[in-house]
C-alpha cells in the first residue's frame, strides 16, 4: 500500500473518502486476480464516479496518482518524468529522452549510430511528430510539411486469404500495393518521396441554444505528386495526428478485466452505448489481446506502438520488425535497393534492442500534469454537466492500475484518464470508412482527456480529434455522433453559461 511520505499515493485514505460514492458504472471488475478480496472492495468503491459535485474528490488533482507531475505549468509540461521514479529510472528516462529527440540520418554516414533513416519516412525523429511530447496538428497550408500528421493507406480485403487474415487478426488491414500502409512525404537524397497530402475544408454552421453558432470544418483528403504511379482505385485514406504521449505506461497497466467489464458490444443494457474492445493478435502467444494505443486502439502495448512508429514513421528496423527499408514495397525497387544502417556490433536492427528499450521506458514514464482549479465553482459545475450529460459512459473517469505491474512506480495507482480505451461508433461524420482489425470505419478509441486543457500551452494550438479538424473543444464535442449523439445533443441544448462551465472543466484536466 502506498504511504503518505511522498513516493506513492495513499490510496487507502482516498478509499475511505470514496466509500460514500455511488454510481451504476463501476470501472473495477470482480474478476481482478491481482487484488485480494479486501483490496478489491476498496478499489471497487473508489472507482465509482461521484454524485457529489459540491467539492473536489480526494486526490482528484493527482491525475496519475504518485507519478503525477507537480512542476510549474509551461510549454514543457508534457515532457517531465513520472514523479516517483528512482534514481536509475530518472537516468533511463533521460537516456530515452535523448534517443526520442535523436535526428536519424541516411546511410552510409560518418555518424554510424544514427544511420538508417528511411529510405522513405515522415519524420527524422520521434520528437518531430510528437512535438513537445504532445498533440500533432494538420498542416496550416499546402506548403506545410505535415510531420505531425500523416495518411494511413489500405485497400479492401479481396481474396479469401486476405479476408481470413483480417478475421483471425493475422493482419489488421491490407496495405496499398504500391505505397504500403502509410504515405511517406519525405525521402533520403536521390529518392523521390511518395507524394503529398492535400486537405480541403467545407464549413458547416451549427446553431446552439442561446443563439451561439459553431462552424464545423469538414475535411476532404487527396494525394498529389505521386512518385511511384497511380494508387489502387479502391484505396482508403485515413488521416491521423500524433496523439499526446503522457500517461502511456499507466494506461498499459489498467487491468484488462476492468476494460472488458465496461464493454457492451450488443448494448444489452439499452443505454445506447455499445463500446467494444479492440482485439489485436499477440504473435508470441498466438492469442488476441486488448488493444489500447492509437486512434483505433490497434496496438497492445507501448512497445508495439513504438516499433510500429520506428518502422512506419522513420523507416528504422528493430528486432521486432527487421525490415531495414521500412514501408517500402516490392513495387518500389529503387527504395528497396538503398543502403541500410544496421550494424551487428551495435545490435540487431537500425534501432537495436537497447535503443528500443530506452525509448519505450521514456514513453511509458512521461508524467501527466496535475489538475488545476479542481475546487473552483465553475469547474465543479462543468464536471457535474460532464457527468449528467452522459460523457462518462465512454470517458470513464478513473481506474486503479494493476497491483502486479512490472514497473513498481506504475502499480496500484488511482488514475483519472477519462477514457475506457474501448472502441465506440462515433457516427458517419467522423468515419474514415476504413476497417482496422475489428474496428469499423465509424469506430474510434475513446481518447484519454487528461492533459487536454494544456494543449495550447504545450503545442501552441487547439486542434482536436483524430485529424485535427476541430479547432477548439466545443467543435470537438459537436462533431460527436453515433453512440455519443445523445450526450452531444445535451450540450447543444445547454445554456451558454452551462457550456462555458463544461469547457472550463475540460480545460482543468
Amino acid at each position: 500500500m502506498p504511504t503518505s511520505s511522498g513516493k506513492y499515493l495513499p490510496l487507502f485514505y482516498a478509499f475511505l473518502i470514496g466509500m460514500g460514492l455511488t454510481s451504476s458504472v463501476n470501472a473495477t471488475s470482480p474478476n481482478r486476480k491481482d487484488l485480494s478480496q479486501k483490496d478489491l472492495e476498496r478499489v471497487q468503491a473508489i472507482t465509482k464516479p461521484t454524485n457529489d459535485f459540491s467539492k473536489a474528490e480526494s486526490y482528484e488533482n493527482k491525475s496519475a496518482g504518485a507519478p503525477t507531475s507537480k512542476k510549474t505549468i509551461s510549454s514543457k509540461s508534457f515532457s517531465h518524468s513520472s514523479a516517483n521514479l528512482s534514481f536509475k529510472g530518472e537516468r533511463d528516462f533521460k537516456l530515452g529522452n535523448s534517443l526520442f529527440k535523436k535526428i536519424w540520418v541516411s546511410s552510409p554516414s560518418s555518424t554510424k549510430a544514427s544511420d538508417g533513416l528511411g529510405p522513405l519516412f515522415n519524420a527524422r525523429s520521434c520528437q518531430r511528430c510528437h512535438l513537445q511530447d504532445g498533440r500533432g496538428h494538420p498542416p496550416e497550408n499546402n506548403d506545410d510539411l505535415a510531420t505531425s500528421m500523416f495518411l494511413r493507406l489500405s485497400v479492401p480485403a479481396r481474396t479469401e486469404a486476405e479476408k481470413q487474415a483480417i478475421r483471425t487478426g493475422t493482419l489488421l488491414r491490407i496495405p496499398e500495393p504500391t505505397y504500403g500502409g502509410q504515405l511517406q512525404d519525405q525521402a533520403v537524397t536521390g529518392l523521390p518521396a511518395e507524394g503529398k497530402m492535400l486537405i480541403s475544408y467545407e464549413e458547416e454552421v451549427v446553431t446552439l441554444n442561446g443563439g451561439e453558432r459553431v462552424s464545423l470544418r469538414k475535411p476532404s483528403y487527396r494525394v498529389d505528386e505521386l512518385a511511384y504511379g497511380d494508387m489502387d482505385p479502391d484505396v482508403m485514406l485515413s488521416p491521423r495526428v500524433a496523439p499526446p504521449m503522457i500517461g502511456l505506461g499507466l494506461l498499459e497497466e489498467i487491468h484488462e478485466q476492468d476494460l472488458l467489464s465496461l464493454a457492451d458490444p450488443e448494448d444489452r443494457n439499452n443505454d445506447g452505448i455499445s463500446g467494444k474492445a479492440s482485439l489485436v493478435l499477440n504473435p508470441e502467444s498466438g492469442q488476441r489481446e486488448i488493444g489500447r494505443f492509437g486512434w483505433k486502439a490497434s496496438n497492445r502495448t507501448v512497445h508495439t506502438q513504438s516499433v510500429n512508429a520506428f518502422a512506419g514513421d522513420i523507416g528504422l528496423s528493430t528486432p521486432d520488425i527487421p525490415a531495414h527499408w521500412g514501408d517500402c514495397t516490392s513495387n518500389q525497387p529503387q527504395c528497396l535497393s538503398q543502403p541500410h544502417g544496421s550494424q551487428k556490433n551495435l545490435g540487431d536492427g537500425e534501432a537495436p534492442q537497447k535503443v528500443l528499450d530506452l525509448v519505450v521506458f521514456y514513453s511509458k514514464n512521461l508524467a501527466v500534469p496535475a489538475r488545476r482549479n479542481v475546487s473552483a465553482p465553475d469547474v465543479l459545475k462543468g464536471k457535474e454537466l460532464f457527468y449528467t450529460s452522459g460523457c462518462t459512459s465512454c470517458h470513464q473517469p478513473k481506474f486503479v492500475t494493476r497491483r502486479d505491474a512490472a514497473q513498481k512506480e506504475l502499480a496500484f495507482q488511482l488514475i483519472w484518464p477519462y477514457s475506457d480505451l474501448l472502441l465506440h461508433d462515433m457516427g458517419e461524420g467522423l468515419s474514415d470508412n476504413r476497417q482496422v482489425g475489428n474496428a469499423s470505419g465509424n469506430e474510434w478509441r475513446t481518447a484519454p482527456l487528461w492533459g487536454i486543457g494544456l494543449t495550447e500551452k504545450v503545442n501552441g494550438h487547439t486542434y482536436f480529434l483524430h485529424d485535427g479538424r476541430a479547432r477548439n473543444l466545443l467543435e470537438a464535442i459537436i462533431w460527436h455522433g453515433g453512440e455519443a449523439q445523445t450526450a452531444r445533443d445535451k450540450v447543444v441544448t445547454m445554456s451558454p453559461e452551462e457550456r462555458k462551465s463544461l469547457i472550463t472543466f475540460l480545460e482543468s484536466l
